[in-house]
């Protein structure tokens, strides 16, 4: 994707002035299409637990660009999530012991928060025109499939959000969303999702 290229800038912009207004989009992440906000908004995270009638207790995860955007988001990164993030060569989901710089609904109940550094343009750049993190979280119901491309997204989520975005809507499915794993401060970590 170019992102030079003029549509995609206004498709990115328009994007970052509906989450910076407090609301909702849909966009393509570096796994599948998910349900985004500022992720410091509270109001606009628990509309997405709504559209997607997930429970509380069921954290969200949060896109960062950049290991400095991270480090603000989370209190500790231990150095062994420093080396994953930079071997990784698939996208991985790391959820760290405690979160900061957030809405306090993106927090799991003991305080943990899930957050990827993405390597993806589009998704990437809107992390960057927010100057924070945005939440990503598959678009879908909670408990039904998430769908792997633009196409398999349900008309109900669509019309929920503010803003969708046209950029990548003809790309391939996805092979998967993200692996997730859990890294305590002291190293130790455990895979929750391969």
């Amino acid at each position: 994707m170019n992102l030079h290229d003029e549509a995609v800038r206004d498709d990115l912009r328009r994007a970052a002035d509906i989450m910076r207004r407090g609301g909702v989009i849909l966009y393509p992440t570096d796994t599948i299409w998910g349900l985004g906000c500022d992720a410091r908004n509270s109001e606009a995270v628990r509309r997405i637990f709504d559209i997607k009638h997930r429970a509380d207790s069921k954290a969200l995860i949060t896109l960062v660009d950049s290991l400095a955007m991270l480090d603000a988001t989370v209190e500790e990164v231990p150095e062994v999530a420093e080396q994953l993030i930079e071997a990784a060569v698939d996208p991985v989901t790391i959820i760290y012991d405690r979160g900061r710089n957030v809405a306090p609904e993106l927090l799991a109940p003991d305080g943990s928060i899930g957050v990827r550094l993405t390597r993806e343009a589009f998704s990437a750049e809107l992390c960057r025109l927010m100057r924070g993190p945005v939440v990503s979280t598959s678009a879908n119901i909670s408990g039904e499939p998430a769908p792997l491309d633009f196409a398999s997204i349900k008309p109900v989520i669509v019309d929920a959000c503010d803003h969708v975005c046209a950029s990548r809507r003809d790309d391939p499915p996805a092979p998967k969303a993200s692996s997730v794993i859990k890294i305590s401060a002291g190293g130790l970590f455990k895979i929750i999702r391969r």
